[in-house]
C-alpha cells in the first residue's frame, strides 16, 4: 500500500512549455546531509537510480493542483512537477513540505510569488488583509470587476490573492449567472465586460479555478462569455459549434462515465485554448502555462484509462477485422485509432512506449494489413497515418512482425508489399500518399535504426528478407516501363494484382487517348531495340522517380545486397533507359542513381559499367541537350568531373578510348581534356613499368647465355646471334614485328575514317545504345560507332587487335626487335625522347 501511495511520475517543463516525463519512481522526504536540509527524493522503480533530489527550500513556492500534483520552480526556467498515483500520497508529501515551510497544509500554494520590486512596494504598505475585497457581483459593478481583474495581472502576489478570493467566495458561478442575465437582456456592454473578466481569470493561471470553470456545469457559460470579444462586430458562435456541429462518436460505447466526462472536458478546453483565446503576446505567454498543464495531464489520464480497459480495445480490434463489419462502421473504427494515435503524440517517451506496446499486443499490425488493402480511400488513408505513427515509434517492431509473417504468408500479402502496392497505386495526381509511404519504407530499410545483437544482426536478417521477398515488387514498375520484351510485361501483368490502368494510361493533359483498363505498350516502352520510348505519362514518371530515389538510398546504405541485385537484374542499364524521358526530373533521377554508384568507387561496379558500355546513354543525353546550359548539362558534367578528380582509372580509360572524339569539341569546361590528360599520363606510366619489367626479364636470359654473347669476333659486333627466348605473357599482346604492326595501324586509320560518329547537331555526335544485357555478362554489345577500337566479336578477341585500342605507345612497347646489352643506355634515352616516339594513332 505504501509503495502504491508514494508512486509518482517526475516531470520537467521544457522550453516549449511542454512537460517532459523524467521517469516513474517512489518519492520520500528525508534529511540530506549534502543539501543540509529536508529534501524530496525520487528513486526509479526500474533500477533504483535517483530521478530527483530536491531540497525543500523555505522560500520556494510549492503549488498543489488537482489533488495529485505538486508543482514548483527551482530556477528561473526550471519547473518541476510530481504526479502522484494516489491522492493520499500527494497529501502526505504536501504535509511534509508545509511542515518545513511552517504553512497550513490546507493551502494550495505555500508562498507568494513576488519579484523584488513587488517586495519593496509591499514593505512600504501598511498591513493589508490576506484577500482582496471583491465588489458585489451585480450588473452595475461589472465594469469595476473587469478593471480589478485586469489590474492585478501584472502583479504575481495580487494575482494569487485575487484567485484565493474568487475561489473562497464562489464568485465564478455568480459571474456566470450574471452572464445569463445579460444575454437575456441583450446587455452588450455587460457582455463585453464579462469577456474581459473571464479572460482575466483564465490568465490568473490557477488550477483550482480551472476545475470550477471547466466543470460540466460551467464550461459552456465560460465559452459563451468568450464569444463577446469587444473587438468583434458580431459575437462568435462557439457554443453552437460545440453542441451541434462537433459530434462525439463512440465506435464502441464507453461505459466509464468518468472517462466520458474527461474526454468531453479535454476537447472543450483544448478548443478554448486553440480557437477561442487569442494568441498570447510575449508578456502573456506564461499566463496560460497551467492551462497547458491541465490539458496535458488530462490527456495522460485518458490514454491511461483507455489502455487499462483491454475489453474496450479488444472489442475495437475485433470489429475492425471482422468481415461482417459494414464499411461505415469500419471507417469510424479506423478514424478512432487514427485520433487515438495522434493523441498519444503529446505523451512523453515512456508513456508512448506503453501505449504502442499495448496496441502491438492487441494486434494493430495484422489489423492494418487488412484495412490497408481495402477499396475505401478514406480507410486506407487513415490506416496509412496509423502505420506512420508505428514506424516512427519503433521501426524494429514493424520489421520483426513482417519477418515473422513471411514464414507463414505468401509474398503478395506481406504487410510491406501491401504498403508498396499502396504506393504504386496511389490515385492522387501528385502522389501525396505515395511520397508518405516511400518515406516510411525508407525508414524501415535504413540500417542506421537497425539493432545489432551478439549472435545476429537485425540488419542482415531484414535486408535478406527485403531483397528476397519485397524488392521485386518495388522494382516491378521500373522494370516493366523499361522492358523491351513484351513477354516480360505479360508475365508481370499475370503475376501482380496491381491496378495499373491509372499508372500506365496517359493523363488527358499529356495525351488524347481514351483511358484504358489495360496497359498500353506504347506508354511503357517502344519495341524498337535501339530507340526505347520512355513513359510520357507524368504520373508514371513521378512514380518511377520515387522508386529511383529509394533505390539510390539503397545504393548508399545496403552495399552487397543492392550490388547483387543490380548485377543480376542488369538494373543500371534499365534505369538509364529513362535518360530518354521527356521529363527532365526523371532523367536526372536516373543520372543520380548512376552517380551514386560511381561515387562508391567500387571496381565491381566500374567493370559492370565498362563492360556494359553504360556511359553511352549518358553521353547521348549530353549531346542531345546541345548547347543548353541547364541542370541536366551540369549534372552530367559533374559526373565526369568526379571521375577526373577522383582519378578512377578504369572509367577514365573507357571514356577516353570510346567517347573522346565525340566529347573533345566540348571546351567550355576542361573536364574532358583533363580526362584525356589523365589517361595519357597513366598510359605512359604503364609503358614505363612494362619496359622496366621487360629489361629485368631479358637480363636474366642474358646471364644464362653470357658466353654466347662474348665469344663472337669483335669485327662482327652488331651481328649478335641471340638464343631463342620464350616470349613473356605481356609480349603476347603485341605484333611479332614492326611491319605487321604498321599494317594494323593503317587498317585502323582507314576504319576510323569510315566510322566517325554521326553528327546530330553542330559539333555533336550520336551513339546508338543497345539494350541487350549481354555486355554485362562479358560479351561485347557495344554499338558505338565512334569507338577507336576496331569491331571485335567478343571479350576474347585476338590480341593483335587490342593494340589498336591504344592512342599512343612508346618505342619500348614495340617488341620483336632484338635488344642489345650495349645499347641499353641508348634505349633509355629513346624511351624518354618525344621525337623518337612513333605515333600509333590518328
Amino acid at each position: 500500500m505504501s509503495d502504491t501511495r508514494r508512486r509518482v511520475k517526475v516531470y520537467t517543463l521544457n522550453e516549449d512549455r511542454q512537460w517532459d516525463d523524467r521517469g516513474t519512481g517512489h518519492v520520500s522526504s528525508t534529511y540530506v546531509e549534502e543539501l543540509k536540509g529536508m529534501s524530496l527524493l525520487v528513486r526509479a522503480e526500474s533500477d533504483g537510480s535517483l530521478l530527483l533530489e530536491s531540497k525543500i527550500n523555505p522560500n520556494t513556492a510549492y503549488q498543489k493542483q488537482q489533488d495529485t500534483l505538486i508543482v514548483w520552480s527551482e530556477a528561473e526556467n526550471y519547473d518541476l512537477a510530481l504526479s502522484f498515483q494516489e491522492k493520499a500520497g500527494c497529501d502526505e508529501i504536501w504535509e511534509k513540505i508545509c511542515q518545513v515551510q511552517g504553512k497550513d497544509p490546507s493551502v494550495e500554494v505555500t508562498q507568494d510569488l513576488i519579484d523584488e520590486s513587488e517586495e519593496e512596494r509591499f514593505e512600504e504598505m501598511p498591513e493589508t488583509s490576506h484577500l482582496i475585497d471583491l465588489p458585489t457581483c451585480e450588473l452595475n459593478k461589472l465594469e469595476e470587476i473587469a478593471d480589478l481583474v485586469t489590474s492585478v495581472l501584472s502583479s504575481p502576489i495580487r494575482r494569487e490573492k485575487l484567485a484565493l478570493a474568487l475561489e473562497n467566495e464562489g464568485y465564478i458561478k455568480k459571474l456566470l449567472q450574471l452572464f445569463q442575465a445579460c444575454e437575456n437582456l441583450e446587455n452588450t456592454e455587460g457582455l463585453h465586460h464579462l469577456y474581459e473578466i473571464i479572460r482575466g481569470i483564465l490568465f490568473l493561471n490557477k488550477a483550482t479555478l480551472f476545475e470550477v470553470m471547466f466543470s460540466d456545469e460551467c464550461i459552456m457559460d465560460v465559452v459563451g462569455c468568450l464569444e463577446y470579444d469587444p473587438a468583434l462586430a458580431q459575437p462568435k458562435r462557439h457554443r453552437e459549434f460545440l453542441t451541434k456541429t462537433a459530434k462525439f462518436k463512440e465506435v464502441i460505447p464507453i461505459t466509464d462515465s468518468e472517462l466520458r466526462q474527461k474526454i468531453h472536458q479535454t476537447y472543450r478546453v483544448q478548443y478554448i485554448q486553440d480557437i477561442i483565446l487569442p494568441t498570447p503576446s510575449v508578456f502573456e505567454e506564461n499566463f496560460l502555462s497551467t492551462l497547458t498543464s491541465f490539458i496535458f495531464f488530462n490527456k495522460v489520464e485518458i490514454v491511461s484509462m483507455l489502455q487499462e480497459d483491454e475489453k474496450f480495445l479488444s472489442e475495437v480490434f475485433a470489429q475492425l477485422t471482422d468481415e461482417a463489419t459494414d464499411d461505415d462502421k469500419r471507417r469510424e473504427l479506423v478514424n478512432f485509432f487514427k485520433e487515438f494515435c495522434a493523441f498519444s503524440q503529446t505523451l512523453q517517451p515512456q508513456n508512448r512506449d506503453a501505449f504502442f506496446k499495448t496496441l502491438a499486443k492487441l494486434g494493430i499490425l495484422p489489423a492494418l494489413e487488412i484495412v490497408m488493402g481495402m477499396d475505401d480511400l478514406q480507410v486506407r488513408s487513415a490506416a496509412t497515418d496509423i502505420f506512420s505513427y508505428l514506424v516512427e515509434f519503433s521501426p524494429s517492431m514493424v520489421r520483426e512482425f513482417v519477418m515473422q509473417e513471411a514464414q507463414q504468408s505468401d509474398d503478395d500479402i506481406l504487410l510491406i508489399n501491401v504498403v508498396i502496392e499502396q504506393m504504386i497505386c496511389d490515385t492522387d495526381p501528385e502522389l501525396g500518399g505515395a511520397v508518405q509511404l516511400m518515406g516510411l519504407l525508407r525508414t524501415l530499410i535504413d540500417p542506421e535504426n537497425m539493432l545489432a545483437t551478439t549472435n545476429k544482426t537485425e540488419k542482415s536478417e531484414f535486408l535478406n528478407f527485403f531483397y528476397n521477398h519485397c524488392m521485386h515488387v518495388l522494382t516491378a514498375p521500373l522494370l516493366t516501363n523499361t522492358s523491351e520484351d513484351k513477354c516480360e510485361k505479360d508475365f508481370f501483368l499475370k503475376h501482380y494484382r496491381y491496378s495499373w490502368s491509372f499508372v500506365c494510361t496517359p493523363s488527358h493533359s499529356h495525351s488524347h487517348s481514351t483511358p484504358s483498363s489495360s496497359i498500353s505498350q506504347d506508354n511503357i516502352v517502344g519495341s524498337n531495340k535501339n530507340n526505347t520510348i520512355c513513359p510520357d505519362n507524368y504520373q508514371t514518371a513521378q512514380l518511377l522517380a520515387l522508386i529511383l530515389e529509394l533505390l539510390t538510398f539503397c545504393v548508399e546504405h545496403h552495399t552487397y545486397h543492392i550490388k547483387n541485385y543490380i548485377m543480376n537484374k542488369d538494373l543500371l542499364r534499365r534505369v538509364l533507359v529513362l535518360m530518354n524521358s521527356k521529363h527532365t526530373f526523371l532523367a536526372l533521377c536516373a543520372l543520380r542513381f548512376m552517380r551514386r554508384i560511381i561515387g562508391l568507387k567500387d571496381e565491381f561496379y566500374n567493370r559492370y559499367i565498362t563492360k556494359g558500355n553504360l556511359f553511352e546513354p549518358v553521353i547521348n543525353a549530353l549531346l542531345d541537350n546541345g548547347t543548353r546550359y541547364n541542370l541536366l548539362n551540369s549534372a552530367v558534367i559533374e559526373l565526369f568531373e568526379f571521375i577526373r578528380v577522383e582519378d578512377i582509372k578504369s572509367l577514365t580509360a573507357h571514356i577516353v578510348e570510346n567517347f573522346y572524339k565525340a566529347l573533345e569539341s566540348i571546351e567550355y569546361v576542361q573536364t574532358f581534356k583533363g580526362l584525356k590528360t589523365k589517361y595519357e599520363q597513366e598510359k605512359d606510366r604503364q609503358n614505363q613499368k612494362l619496359n622496366s619489367n621487360r629489361f629485368r626479364r631479358d637480363a636474366k636470359a642474358l646471364e644464362e647465355d653470357e658466353e654466347m654473347w662474348f665469344n663472337e669476333d669483335e669485327e662482327e659486333e652488331g651481328k649478335v646471334i641471340v638464343a631463342p627466348v620464350e616470349k613473356s605473357k605481356p609480349e603476347d599482346d603485341f605484333p611479332d614485328n614492326y611491319e605487321k604492326f604498321m599494317e594494323t595501324k593503317k587498317a585502323k586509320e582507314s576504319e576510323d575514317k569510315e566510322n566517325l560518329p554521326k553528327r546530330t547537331s553542330p559539333g555533336g555526335f550520336k551513339f546508338t545504345f543497345s539494350h541487350s544485357a549481354s555486355a554485362a555478362n562479358g560479351t561485347n554489345s557495344k554499338s558505338v560507332v565512334a569507338q577507336t577500337t576496331p569491331a571485335t566479336s567478343n571479350g576474347s578477341s585476338s590480341k593483335t587487335t587490342n593494340l589498336a585500342t591504344s592512342v599512343t605507345a612508346t618505342k619500348g612497347s614495340l617488341v620483336g626487335l632484338v635488344d642489345y646489352p650495349d645499347d641499353e643506355e641508348e634505349d633509355e634515352e629513346e624511351e624518354t625522347s618525344p621525337r623518337k616516339r612513333p605515333r600509333l594513332g590518328s
